[in-house]
């Protein structure tokens, strides 16, 4: 467990750039944006989550942190941020989390994608996170299979994930659920590498350390 804790606290200074997304780990500094959020029924819905206050919500965000069996980064809008357009909480578009949810096979990941902001959406930025966040899977994690599970009535994501190779392999009518499926030979491996071969990797403390500098 020790270095399973090690592994998913991996990604605490990382942050991925693409080209309509950014994924920067998720901190205090990002809770109270996320906790509006999440004041939304439609999001409570479609992510089957309970409404929070907004300590536990704080509560949450600290053990996410340190869950052994969860990855999460925050979106950002990658062009408000590059820009300084605004604050890191002003760029935040949604979150993407990968679960490892078997404990006997740590190469199964769970992963779940949420574009909170209305105005991103429909806009390749949920395709971007996810082939972002199943690059860092893969190629740190060690993720060879990838799991989503997604409410019946959010075709929206369906499509994604069947456009991103994703197969249907269940359907949940108690829950409401589909459940789809990828796994990763060599081929999809090649293919994923290709997807994300823009993403650049750069450091989280050093970033926040030159914003600091460039402010005073």
């Amino acid at each position: 467990m020790r270095s399973r804790l090690k592994t998913m606290k991996i990604n605490q200074n990382t942050v991925l750039q693409g080209k309509k997304v950014t994924l920067v780990p998720y901190t205090s500094a990002h809770v109270s944006r996320y906790h509006e959020w999440m004041k939304s029924e439609e999001l409570q819905r479609l992510t089957a989550s309970e409404p929070l206050s907004l300590e536990q919500e704080y509560e949450m965000q600290r053990s996410w942190q340190e869950d052994a069996d969860k990855c999460t980064f925050i979106v950002l809008d990658t062009e408000r941020w590059s820009g300084q357009a605004g604050t890191e909480e002003d760029c935040m578009v949604g979150d993407v989390n990968l679960f490892l949810t078997d404990m006997e096979d740590p190469t199964v990941g769970e992963i779940e994608v949420m574009i909170a902001e209305p105005r991103c959406r429909g806009r390749g930025f949920g395709k971007e996170t996810t082939l972002i966040m199943m690059f860092y899977g893969v190629t740190k994690l060690g993720i060879t299979k990838f799991e989503a599970k997604v409410g019946q009535e959010n075709e929206a994501s369906i499509c994604m994930f069947k456009k991103l190779h994703f197969k249907e392999v269940a359907v949940n009518r108690v829950f409401q659920e589909v459940t789809l499926k990828l796994d990763v030979n060599e081929q999809q491996r090649q293919w994923l590498l290709e997807q994300t071969n823009h993403v650049e990797e750069k450091n989280y403390s050093v970033l926040n350390l030159q914003t600091r500098a460039s402010e005073t």
